[in-house]
């Protein structure tokens, strides 16, 4: 029998505005003591007065002590839940997208916290963040079988969350064999991805409308695409039509991917690359006289808790600085973070004081965010955490 979690008096006031999360010090423990469940186990949650408001999944061990996946009381967290929301999410993905290249499952975002999947074609790469998930590992991909029946199933449980949730980093591949390229196409362009060993699930499709974006200036321009990876920016920036791209990463693997991913796409003769740390390499390009038309900066999350705020603004402040230094009279920067706890206006200020600093005047045309395979879910505001400015920097 399913156990019941007992909720304090007017705790489910963010369940009733739609959130999925319930916080360990929400929870009744002299009711239903946290104590009493494993790390993964479904619950009934109960209001304080015993109506039921749904199921979740459980970890006591967590801050967030319990996500909910259904507001059915009678919800089953099995495969045919996961057939249901799977089938959800292609629904909507296949409305936006020609080509089976995407994220098919954003977390809370698609109804599903703690779970992340991403389809390269006949490839599909799942990241079970949370115990919960962890614990419907089978039940996701019997999902998967019945409504996608991929040849490739990758599991990349090696994220930080997993740490913080008491599980192992694990990576692995559970159904068929990874061919030895796996390759995706975004914006027309086409891209082979490090599955195994690159940074998340080997790529980042919540850049590709703001991709798509830029594509359009560059044709002519010098670019600069700092923190490159594998050569998102800079690549499809040599495409259409960039007369020179510099990318510039400090993993050297990454920089030997955009070079083959250069030459997938024939434009291995604008495309070059610098290996070292982003700031040191822009003081370097300053010190030699360099200057480019655009400049791209889509660095890591600077800011993973509150308590980094102070200094990862003081980071991502140094960071534009440095960049609009690089930038001739009448350039281009495009300033993106992936830190949720940056706020859009304060990325905004931070780019303000940026141009100020270097005695520029700055416009932002251009205000980008998540593609729309990375839904936000209105009532978690933790679900919008991209941003992006297309910034025309000047001189008088």
């Amino acid at each position: 029998m399913t156990q019941r979690l007992r909720l304090n008096k007017n705790a489910d006031r963010r369940l009733k505005a739609g959130h999925l999360w319930i916080y360990s010090n929400e929870v009744d423990i002299q009711e239903t003591p946290l104590k009493n469940f494993a790390a993964g186990e479904p619950a009934l949650v109960e209001a304080s007065n015993g109506r039921p408001m749904g199921v979740a999944y459980v970890n006591p061990h967590s801050l967030i002590s319990a996500r909910l996946m259904s507001r059915d009381p009678a919800m089953r967290l099995d495969r045919s839940l996961f057939v249901h929301r799977f089938n959800q999410a292609l629904g909507l993905r296949q409305r936006l997208f020609a080509e089976p290249f995407y994220r098919l499952i954003h977390g809370e975002g698609d109804l599903l916290p703690g779970l992340i999947i991403d389809r390269f074609g006949d490839v599909v790469v799942v990241q079970l963040n949370t115990a919960g998930m962890q614990a419907l590992a089978d039940e996701i991909v019997d999902a998967l079988e019945k409504v996608l029946s991929p040849e490739v199933i990758v599991f990349r449980n090696d994220t930080g969350g997993r740490r913080q949730e008491g599980l192992e980093a694990k990576v692995e591949v559970v159904k068929g064999t990874l061919p030895d390229e796996v390759l995706l196409v975004e914006n027309g362009v086409r891209f082979a991805i490090p599955i195994l060993g690159g940074q998340k699930t080997g790529w980042f499709y919540d850049h590709r409308a703001n991709r798509a974006w830029l594509n359009s200036l560059v044709a002519g321009k010098r670019v600069l695409d700092v923190f490159s990876y594998v050569g998102g920016w800079g690549v499809q920036a040599a495409v259409n039509g960039a007369s020179e791209v510099l990318c510039v990463d400090a993993s050297s693997s990454a920089l030997e991917q955009v070079a083959y991913n250069a030459a997938l796409n024939e434009v291995s003769e604008q495309v070059s690359v610098s290996e070292g740390d982003a700031f040191e390499v822009l003081a370097a390009l300053k010190a030699d006289g360099e200057e480019f038309d655009v400049v791209i900066l889509d660095p890591p999350a600077f800011i993973r808790k509150r308590k980094d705020i102070p200094n990862g603004e003081r980071a991502y402040s140094r960071l534009n600085r440095e960049a609009i230094r690089l930038l001739g009279r009448d350039g281009l920067l495009v300033s993106a973070s992936c830190s949720m706890h940056l706020a859009p206006e304060r990325l905004m200020e931070v780019v303000r004081g940026a141009v100020r600093h270097q005695d520029r005047h700055g416009q932002v045309i251009f205000q980008g965010h998540q593609g729309p395979d990375h839904p936000v879910h209105p009532a978690i505001p933790e679900t919008s955490y991209l941003k992006a400015l297309g910034v025309r920097i000047f001189r008088d």
